[in-house]
């Protein structure tokens, strides 16, 4: 910011300072020309032809230093066809002027012809009565007066504009150095947070940084909940193998007869409690990473096409809003819809109906699984969320597709809800799921 802020100032600075250089400068040199032109002026006004066709003056012109040689302050006159008839301050020199002007103007330039005296020249040609010859009248005068003048005034442009820079530069520094001054407080209380073990940004702060800590204390708390979540699950996990390692290595220690049985029974319960909590674990990741958004509609369509090559017999209607999208990623809605939907089609009575966005006014978007079964009572109905859980065991399954519905669901903030089909008269699943944004 503040190489950024030099690098502005010194461009806007040159800028005007050329720009006030070519301004002064121009002031200056009309200035000067003005007063070679009033001396012109004069010497046409009293510029008279004499008998023998000269031009002579009827009266002196009122400067000193037309008569002292040298002075810096000429003027002469030429005709086509005379002498050139010069002031006396030329001594023995003369003027070297440019072609007549075109419409007889005055004409302003800069001469070289003396090397140690430049010279600014004003040149009219002018017609003087009682004469047909085209007179130029020219006054010179020395460029040094001037020239000092252009210097002095550009030495004072330099010298303001650098202190000016250096001073805007200085106020860029210190505007700099104090609008960070918050952030700086921020990074320190940041470090407190790690040196002291506090879990929250809680010095006072300006009001232009509160935003960032507020956010900045959410992502601590998330961090947190994150955390305590990983140690939630890893502690579910190691007491979920627990009590199948302890009969594993009883039966081993004692020889049982029925070893091999006892290993595959709780391995299946060790795999069921790891792919429960691996699931968990992969929801967990996936809402971290950022705002995903489903289609809902086409992902119960991609299901309902996989789940009827499996069930040929089972007859399935889709119905609902196509525009309605979920903030979860598609392969966790894909897999909660797919144990929903199979679960309907393995226990229902051949028809499942799926209502895409059934209450499209609600803050969270529904989706209605219902199947023609004979249901499930109310008191059975919460036993199907926990681990394991089987109401009808003639049928193959682990037990753990509605567990873990409910944990990738309530994970992502929505909720799953289970009541009877008025239509069908079988189980009806509400599944809501937050909208994407």
């Amino acid at each position: 910011m503040i190489l950024i802020a030099a690098g502005w100032i010194t461009i806007l600075l040159l800028l005007g300072g050329l720009a006030l250089d070519r301004t002064l400068t121009g002031l200056l040199t009309r200035n000067f020309d003005e007063q070679l032109h009033y001396t012109l002026t004069a010497m046409i006004a009293s510029a008279e032809i004499d008998p023998l066709g000269d031009v002579w003056f009827n009266r002196g012109l009122g400067d000193q230093r037309f008569l002292e040689p040298n002075s810096g302050l000429y003027w002469q006159v030429n005709g086509a066809g005379r002498e050139p008839y010069p002031s006396r301050s030329l001594w023995d020199r003369t003027l070297r002027i440019r072609g007549p002007a075109a419409g007889g103007d005055p004409w302003y330039y800069d001469s070289q012809q003396f090397a140690d005296e430049p010279l600014r020249v004003v040149q009219q040609t002018v017609k003087l009565p009682g004469s047909d010859t085209q007179w130029q009248f020219v006054v010179a005068a020395a460029r040094s007066q001037l020239d000092q003048q252009i210097a002095d005034i550009r030495a004072i442009v330099v010298w303001s504009f650098a202190v000016l820079g250096i001073g805007l530069f200085i106020m860029a520094m210190l505007q700099t150095w104090y609008g960070l001054g918050p952030l700086r407080r921020v990074r320190r209380a940041i470090a407190r947070i790690r040196s002291s073990g506090a879990n929250r940004v809680t010095d006072p702060l300006p009001q232009e940084v509160q935003p960032m800590v507020e956010e900045l204390n959410a992502l601590l708390a998330h961090s947190e909940k994150q955390a305590e979540e990983a140690r939630t699950h890893a502690g579910n996990l190691a007491h979920a193998l627990k009590t199948p390692l302890t009969v594993l290595t009883n039966a081993a220690s004692a020889h049982a007869p029925d070893l091999d049985e006892t290993v595959l029974r709780e391995v299946g319960t060790m795999r069921r409690q790891v792919d429960h909590h691996l699931a968990r674990a992969r929801a967990v990741g996936r809402r971290a990473v950022g705002h995903a958004r489903t289609p809902v509609l086409e992902a119960v369509e991609g299901v309902e096409r996989a789940i009827a090559r499996l069930y040929p017999h089972v007859r399935f209607d889709t119905s609902g809003s196509r525009a309605a999208q979920a903030a979860m990623e598609r392969q966790d809605l894909e897999e909660i819809l797919g144990n929903l939907i199979e679960n309907a089609a393995k226990y229902g009575g051949g028809s499942v109906f799926v209502t895409v966005d059934a209450e499209p006014a609600a803050e969270l978007c529904s989706v209605w699984i219902e199947d023609d079964g004979l249901g499930i009572t109310e008191t059975d109905r919460a036993k199907l969320f926990s681990r394991g859980a089987r109401l009808d065991t003639r049928k193959p399954g682990t037990g753990l597709g509605l567990a873990i519905v409910r944990d990738v669901v309530e994970i992502y903030g929505g909720e799953v809800e289970l009541g009877e089909s008025e239509d069908l008269g079988g189980l009806l699943v509400i599944l809501r799921l937050p909208r994407a944004a």
